[in-house]
């Protein structure tokens, strides 16, 4: 399983919607993608339209999230201790999905 971070769902559902094709491709190719619930608690923090979250849910609904418990915690949190600038990534480490963001992160697939 592939999963997006919150940039991808901003670019995939919001604006000029430039990634949508793109999961759309994903999805149709028999790729299978999912969220966490952290990317999902930052992607409805944001200020939403009803068509955005209509389109997110269609796609990639809420009740498939992938819960972040303790077996995620632990990994991450020493994640976050081993990387020089931690505090600026501490949501993106434990998504770990955002290419850019993880550059310095050894052994990381990104698609």
């Amino acid at each position: 399983m592939e999963l997006l971070d919150t940039s991808a769902l901003i670019d995939c559902f919001t604006g000029r919607r430039a990634s949508l094709p793109r999961l759309v491709t994903l999805l149709e190719g028999g790729t299978r993608l999912g969220m966490t619930s952290l990317t999902l608690y930052e992607w409805r923090r944001g200020d939403r339209t009803s068509e955005e979250l209509r389109d997110q849910q269609r796609l990639l609904p809420d009740a498939g999230a992938i819960l972040f418990g303790p077996e995620e915690a632990a990994p991450s949190a020493e994640l976050f201790r081993q990387l020089p600038r931690p505090r600026a990534q501490q949501m993106d480490i434990a998504i770990a999905a955002n290419r850019r963001d993880f550059a310095d992160i050894p052994g990381l697939r990104l698609v």
